[in-house]
């Protein structure tokens, strides 16, 4: 007797191992099996559970004991390992702002090294960029994926460069009509535009359903920023003035003239006792206003402590011009890296390497307090600037904000989830999920226990190739030799 139709479907499906050992083996089939996944959700790990990764993405995700891995697929036996995904940096410079050429020989190695898989460039020729992300993306060189700003819009004269100066509304709007025609993430402002040019920019990319992002102007108040529609503030500008109880009369003294014939000394003495009274005028009302702000208008906040920490606010003690990693920075660039330190460390005082010392940590604390009060954080380094090295800063990055009172699952998220939620593709990254693009990064040890375990990268998965320990080695020797000849 032969047997119904849906016995032989039935007999048929035991047959092939429930579809995966059925299925026709894939040249790109990879099998991460017996691993600890920390899926970046907030829920609790995952031990002994199998990611099979097919083409670009996961195609399934499940217990090891009852998963079937494909016919063919190359397996890696993760026991002891944690899974993590691929990291995101959401504030570099890899071609602009004055940066040496040389991105995809020194920077994306080192992002990639170093788990990076995503970026958000805040600054740069909008033709570099696209040439760039146009390599990447067809597999020309490898790199994380890539999202841009642009030139940066602001006064005259431009505080860095590549700028587009703009001084009225008119010419305002016109720049974002441009940047935008021009196929920018987003558009970028800068420190010293005047209110009305900075307000027409909030006008203007609203109407065009574009985001603006940056820094919060001189001019401006972080409050009326987030009011405006600014998408994410950098470096928590102007969020110290806009918590102290003498806000108004503090910004309007930093465009009071500087006296004449004022020695060096002099002029970092008035600095020193402005940032004093800074400090000494925060108001814990004026900041709680400000976080409910933040938090009404959906502002985000990219901190960027490793440059705060090591060029913007640096000390003797935090100068890194020393560090083993060094080796990996062409010489061209050190001689700016060089120039840069030095200027922020040469003819100061005790004093002022002491009150540096004291805003990096109320910064830490106000950051503490965003995180407590619902704001929204993503991690970013501002590479390349003097200090803060490509791939390993973000790292950096992540333990700060630890220090700040995050939870290592909520700095994990903060160049995970938060990222993608913020890029609008949450559902096809930022996660460990079924159907999710394969960019994930393997651990020798939880960075829930330690989030400075991030850094402890068995293997990098980047859009479903892996990239094993020796592969990742091997892009590290290739920066030191470049760097070595340049």
């Amino acid at each position: 007797m032969k047997p119904p139709p849906a016995v032989k479907i039935s007999l048929l499906l035991a047959a092939c191992g429930l579809f995966w050992s059925c299925s026709a083996p894939r040249k790109s089939d990879l099998a991460i099996t017996h691993v600890t996944v920390i899926d970046a959700t907030g829920a609790a790990l995952q031990q002994e559970m199998t990611v099979v990764i097919t083409d670009e993405h996961i195609a399934a995700f499940g217990p090891s004991s009852s998963m079937m891995v494909p016919r063919g697929a190359r397996v890696i036996n993760a026991s002891g390992k944690f899974l993590i995904p691929g990291l995101a940096d959401m504030h570099v410079h890899l071609t602009g702002a004055g940066e040496p050429a040389g991105s995809g020989e020194f920077i994306l190695p080192l992002l990639l090294a170093n788990g990076v898989t995503t970026v958000r460039d805040m600054g740069g020729n909008v033709e570099d960029l696209l040439r760039l992300r146009n390599e990447v993306a067809s597999g020309i060189r490898p790199g994380p994926q890539i999202f841009f700003t642009g030139p940066y819009l602001d006064g005259d004269p431009p505080a860095y460069q590549p700028s587009i100066v703009v001084k009225s509304a008119t010419e305002a709007r016109a720049a974002v009509d441009r940047l935008a025609i021009q196929g920018v993430d987003f558009i970028k402002t800068q420190s010293r535009l005047n209110r009305e040019a900075y307000f027409a920019i909030a006008d203007e990319s609203r109407q065009l359903h574009i985001r603006f992002v940056g820094h919060v102007p001189d001019r401006v108040s972080a409050s009326e920023a987030s009011q405006a529609g600014q998408a994410s503030i950098e470096h928590l500008t102007g969020i110290l003035l806009a918590c102290s109880s003498k806000e108004e009369q503090l910004r309007r003294a930093r465009f009071e003239p500087d006296p004449g014939n004022e020695t060096q000394a002099q002029a970092h003495a008035r600095d020193r006792a402005w940032r004093r009274e800074l400090l000494d005028t925060y108001s814990p009302q004026k900041a709680e206003a400000l976080l409910r702000t933040f938090v009404t208008n959906s502002t985000w906040q990219v901190p960027t402590f490793p440059i705060m920490v090591h060029l913007g606010f640096v000390t003797p003690k935090t100068d890194l011009l020393g560090d083993m990693r060094m080796r990996y920075v062409p010489q061209n660039v050190k001689r700016i890296w060089f120039q840069g330190v030095g200027a922020q460390l040469d003819n100061h005082s005790e004093a002022d390497f002491s009150l540096r010392e004291e805003i990096v940590k109320h910064s830490l604390e106000i950051v503490g307090k965003m995180q407590a009060n619902g704001v929204r954080i993503m991690a970013g380094t501002d590479i390349s600037a003097p200090n803060v090295f490509p791939g390993s800063s973000l790292h950096e990055d992540l333990a700060y904000l630890v220090e700040a009172g995050l939870t290592p699952m909520q700095a994990l998220q903060a160049s995970t989830k938060n990222p993608a939620e913020f890029l609008g593709k949450l559902q096809t990254q930022g996660t460990i999920e079924q159907g999710k693009f394969a960019d994930l990064l393997l651990l020798d040890a939880s960075p829930l226990d330690d989030i400075h375990n991030t850094q402890k990268i068995r293997a990098l998965v980047l859009r479903g190739k892996l990239w094993d320990r020796t592969a990742l080695d091997g892009l590290l020797v290739s920066v030191e030799k470049f760097a070595g000849a340049n």
